[in-house]
């Protein structure tokens, strides 16, 4: 692909240097449908990325977009706070239809504003309230969020730095297999509740990602999980899953929990869940817990009613049938995992691991500066891939659920050619 030098000037000089992902693809995009992106001058990139997980159903999905354009040329309620809309009911009763009774949850939703951090806050917040104590169990290379609250419980130093304040009030312990399966599941964390000298406070509530995402794409066992959940009901804390960017079908599941049959008292979810790429989160919860004053936690934009319209159009549309989109999510992942052992096979010397769920995928390189080179030379050859782990060492592959397998077939065959042309 021959790409031209496109006019940055303005981002560069007026847009602040936190700007991250317009680093990797320098290029203006343009437009943007399923699967594919396009910039100013017409290139087309195939999406590996689909918006770090908000865009499961692809860019611009025809059904979405004529859902939210009928609403908006109708004079449909933009901005509502937390009113009672239509389209608010709407999304709360096919929510209850399609997602919490045939899973059986018996959740409270509630929207606690429009980002995923939003809704880790509030988690955090409501757990300290139900339990009366201020430490929040976390896990190494956890990510939850860029706020204050969720930074306390996110593991990346770079990003933890960036708060310029002391992140308090939580205590990180190993993720499953930290230790290469040398240590036994949780005796460090048990240990230390038990013991009375040990310095650590009783936590009021554990919160985990069942595929850690921004970690490293770190793969928890559903036993694993099964003990977590076991150990924070003997010793009276709360479980809470951070399902913001694996939720929503990513693993295959609506619920990137189920396959461990775990029921977690508190869940958060955002990124996907309007379907369209519109801010919007939930805090979900048992009823017990439920003991909020009103007004006690909100925000200006919690009540984004087209995202709640989208919602409901990619519920009906992709969560209807039962568990048809999970048997394709499925299907598609053994794709993309035949793919990389084909690409792990070719590159033995390098390549130290792959290991995924669903569709949501990572390649480990030994040396940890070259999944960086292999993301820049994707994207000079039409693929949009980014890394992640904590010394981004990891090519981390997320395309929407939505894609073809011919198009995964393309990208996979980029990807292999990019780490052939890679040192």
């Amino acid at each position: 692909m021959t790409i031209t030098q496109p006019d940055l000037s303005v981002f560069e000089t007026l847009e602040s240097e936190v700007r991250s992902y317009c680093r990797g693809w320098p290029t203006v995009f343009d437009r943007a449908r399923g699967s594919r992106m396009y910039d100013e001058d017409g290139h087309s990139y195939l999406d590996f990325f689909a918006g770090a997980g908000s865009l499961n159903y692809g860019h611009n999905n025809p059904v979405l977009k004529r859902a939210l354009i009928d609403y908006l040329e109708r004079d449909g309620v933009t901005h509502g706070l937390d009113m009672s809309t239509g389209a608010k009911r709407a999304f709360l009763q096919t929510f209850q239809d399609l997602v919490l009774r045939p899973r059986d949850l018996p959740y409270k939703v509630m929207f606690p504003g429009p980002t995923g951090t939003n809704a880790v806050e509030s988690a955090l917040k409501l757990a300290r309230k139900v339990k009366g104590r201020e430490s929040i169990v976390s896990f190494t290379n956890a990510f939850h969020g860029m706020s204050l609250g969720s930074l306390a419980v996110t593991g990346n130093a770079f990003k933890r730095a960036g708060a310029g304040i002391p992140l308090v009030h939580g205590t990180p312990m190993p993720f499953d297999n930290y230790f290469d399966g040398k240590v036994p599941d949780f005796l460090w964390f048990e240990r230390l509740l038990e013991d009375q000298g040990s310095g650590l406070n009783k936590p009021a509530a554990v919160i985990v990602e069942s595929v850690q995402g921004e970690g490293g794409i770190n793969v928890a066992r559903p036993e694993w999980l099964r003990a977590l959940a076991e150990l924070c009901e003997r010793q009276d804390m709360l479980l809470i899953v951070d399902d913001i960017q694996m939720g929503c079908g990513r693993t295959g599941a609506f619920f990137s929990f189920e396959e461990s049959g775990i029921v977690p008292d508190i869940v958060t979810v955002s990124k996907s869940i309007s379907g369209y790429g519109l801010p919007m989160s939930l805090c979900l919860f048992k009823p017990e817990l439920d003991i909020w004053e009103p007004g006690e936690h909100n925000g200006t934009f919690r009540g984004n009613n087209p995202a709640f319209v989208t919602a409901t159009a990619a519920l009906e549309t992709y969560w209807a049938d039962g568990s048809a989109m999970e048997k394709q999510t499925r299907t598609r992942g053994e794709q993309v995992e035949q793919g990389l052992i084909s690409i792990t096979e070719e590159n033995l010397a390098d390549v130290k691991e792959y290991r995924g769920r669903g569709l949501v995928w990572g390649l480990e390189f030994k040396d940890p500066e070259r999944a960086g080179r292999i993301c820049a030379r994707a994207f000079e050859l039409g693929l949009l891939v980014e890394t992640s782990g904590p010394q981004s060492e990891v090519v981390k592959l997320l395309p929407a659920l939505t894609i073809t397998p011919e198009e995964l077939d393309e990208g996979l065959s980029i990807l292999a050619r990019a780490v052939r042309e890679t040192v």
